[in-house]
């Protein structure tokens, strides 16, 4: 009868030291499955939560960059109303930034390019992504993967904040330097930042 108690308290306590473990988990923004950001602008902020489960090269390359400080004082280059706002590579003076070597292509995790979600911007080429990243402001489905397409990569969305996107979104742009739809007033992301 003793050793059954003992065997009973001993599982009792492993199961309190697993939920209290995943709880603080939680409570800090960090699980094995996601991870939240903080994208600070000189518009207003918003967070977004990385799907690490689903896009994990993804996520894993996003996240040297942030920890790496390489966002600070870049821009949002491309703006369109309606369809998606694209920064992570230029500076204010559309500066290139060198980055590290492109990612594959993970777009086929069954996440889809709907409105608030965030995904990896890239060449023609499907392995092509580096630092540059959107925010879709619209279900643009015919981004996805697809039997025809290798699709562009969504890695998660924004929880927080999607009035600033839209904001963003709004801006008057201007064609400049050999690009279109540069924001007239440059759209600076100050920082981003991992939540703890």
């Amino acid at each position: 009868m003793l050793r059954h108690t003992y065997i009973l308290k001993s599982l009792l306590l492993c199961l309190s030291l697993l939920f209290s473990s995943h709880s603080f988990a939680t409570e800090n923004n960090v699980t094995n499955d996601s991870v939240n950001v903080l994208v600070e602008t000189n518009y207003g902020n918003f967070t977004v939560k990385l799907n690490q489960r689903k896009a994990p090269i993804t996520v894993k390359n996003f996240l040297d960059y942030v920890e790496s400080g390489f966002y600070s004082k870049t821009i949002f280059h491309r703006v369109i109303s309606g369809f998606m706002i694209q920064g992570g590579g230029f500076t204010k003076s559309m500066d290139k930034l060198p980055t590290n070597a492109p990612i594959r292509n993970e777009a086929a995790n069954g996440l889809h390019n709907n409105r608030g979600t965030i995904a990896m911007a890239r060449t023609q080429d499907p392995h092509s992504a580096s630092s540059q990243f959107f925010i879709n402001v619209a279900n643009n489905n015919f981004l996805d993967y697809s039997s025809k397409d290798m699709g562009y990569t969504a890695f998660g969305k924004v929880i927080e904040g999607m009035d600033v996107v839209d904001k963003i979104a709004a801006v008057k742009t201007t064609p400049r330097n050999m690009q279109k739809d540069i924001p007239v007033d440059p759209v600076v992301i100050e920082k981003i930042t991992v939540i703890k």
